[in-house]
């Protein structure tokens, strides 16, 4: 009688940005290759993976109290294997194996492509620990990718790390320095994301639009060169990129952006302050001012096109003066969305060693800033009823017969008809808003 082997079960848990979702994409069809499959919960695998991000405040704590939770999984599982990856893993390295002895294996994100073999080293009862910045290019010894189809959006990482150095990031000691993946790469990869049903993709990069991606001739590509070429893929509706840096938006860049019609009218544009002296802090390398004559340049180009933003409020040194500049700048744009946030001290970093604003002051502010940036947002929800937009539709809706989808403003759109499917790139006419979405009819 022929005897069959069950498959491992892998479950991922992913922190922190949409680079993240893309690694533990990766990491599972890596995975994938030694025989796992992914499951939707820690109780039923055979394996778990934390891929964290070390951004926000206390973020390697949260990692330590999340592993804690699996301490009875694993006194129940011997043969449980934990591992921690991600940006959380380069910045703690051993003291996460000294601090939580359950854990297998720890894997920083440049060497996620070494994850099989580590885990085959665990598999002899060995510990793992890899956090270097390796030679060897992670993304062509993943290049293989299963077939099948897939959702219609979909990410791709075209440039890693970050050379700009604010005053309170972390990005740089985590992920290094500013990398970028040779073109005929990304479009191979992005031609097979077509093939498995993708109509979407957004490039991703922690400083996306400072790509500098070299060709087999040792041409230069900028982002707006490789955005070009992108649109020329058959079966790719929509182009889009995060996160950018506003010193690096180029010329051709925003040229493209009234030029290709594949390129969406959205554009998250992080700023953090409106003050320049809080700027400086941050070692931005640009003012307000030169901040705001960018996004007329941007608006000029692509008048309809809806921006987003980044906030830190409660920055060392922040007056009341510098966060009624803040306030200033967000009126000035009219931003369409934002994330913010109140300052958090990375450790390592250079605003780490200065004095904090007070907590209730931060908080205060925030609720200030949140509050404005919804009011504008708001606006942009109902000055969308009655406008015709695309609509690519990713999945059912809560109502029968209802479909979700995304805009071409990235809003998420309702609508009920009969004969939508996934994938689905129609024509919808706005016809009333709701909170944080909107509801429409097809054209």
């Amino acid at each position: 009688m022929d005897q069959t082997t069950d498959p491992k079960k892998l479950f991922i848990r992913t922190y922190g940005c949409q680079m993240n979702v893309y690694d533990s994409e990766r990491m599972a069809e890596a995975m994938g290759g030694e025989g796992y499959v992914e499951v939707s919960s820690p109780e039923e695998a055979d394996m778990i993976l934390l891929n964290t991000c070390h951004i926000r405040e206390k973020a390697a704590e949260k990692v330590y109290s999340e592993l804690g939770r699996f301490k009875d999984l694993k006194d129940a599982k011997p043969d449980l294997k934990i591992g921690v990856a991600g940006c959380v893993a380069q910045a703690e390295g051993e003291e996460i194996m000294r601090r939580q002895p359950m854990v297998d294996l720890v894997v920083g994100p440049q060497t996620y492509h070494r994850l099989p073999e580590m885990v085959r080293r665990i598999g002899t009862g060995a510990k793992a620990v890899d956090t270097e910045f390796p030679l060897e290019d992670k993304f062509e010894v993943l290049k293989s990718r299963p077939k099948g189809r897939r959702a219609p959006a979909a990410f791709l990482t075209v440039q890693e790390g970050c050379d700009k150095f604010c005053a309170f990031c972390v990005v740089p000691y985590t992920r290094g320095a500013e990398v970028s993946r040779p073109p005929e790469r990304i479009l191979r990869e992005a031609r097979e994301l077509v093939e498995r049903g993708v109509r979407e993709i957004t490039l991703l990069g922690q400083n996306v639009n400072a790509y500098h991606g070299e060709d087999a001739k040792g041409a230069g590509w900028t982002l707006a060169r490789l955005i070009w070429a992108l649109n020329d893929i058959e079966g790719l509706e929509r182009i889009r990129f995060t996160t950018s840096h506003p010193n690096d938006m180029s010329d051709d860049l925003i040229e493209a952006h009234g030029d290709c019609a594949k390129l969406m009218p959205y554009l998250h544009l992080p700023v953090q302050s409106g003050s320049d002296k809080i700027l400086k802090r941050m070692n931005r390398k640009h003012t307000a001012e030169d901040y705001l004559r960018l996004v007329e340049r941007i608006r000029a180009a692509r008048p309809d096109i809806l921006l987003s933003g980044d906030f830190i409020v409660g920055f060392p040194e922040e007056t009341d003066q510098d966060f009624e500049d803040t306030l200033a700048l967000i009126r000035a744009v009219n931003y369409g969305a934002a994330f913010s946030f109140k300052y958090s001290s990375r450790p390592g970093t250079p605003a780490a060693e200065r004095p904090l604003v007070d907590e209730d002051v931060s908080t205060d502010r925030l609720y200030r800033l949140q509050a404005l940036i919804n009011e504008q947002a708001s606006d942009v929800l109902e000055g969308m009823v009655g406008r015709e937009v695309g609509v690519l539709f990713e999945k059912p809706g809560r109502m029968p017969g209802q479909m979700v989808g995304k805009s071409d403003y990235l809003h998420a759109v309702h609508v009920s008809g009969e004969g939508i499917v996934p994938g689905d790139l129609r024509r919808v006419r706005i016809t009333a808003r709701a909170p944080n979405s909107l509801a429409g009819e097809l054209v």
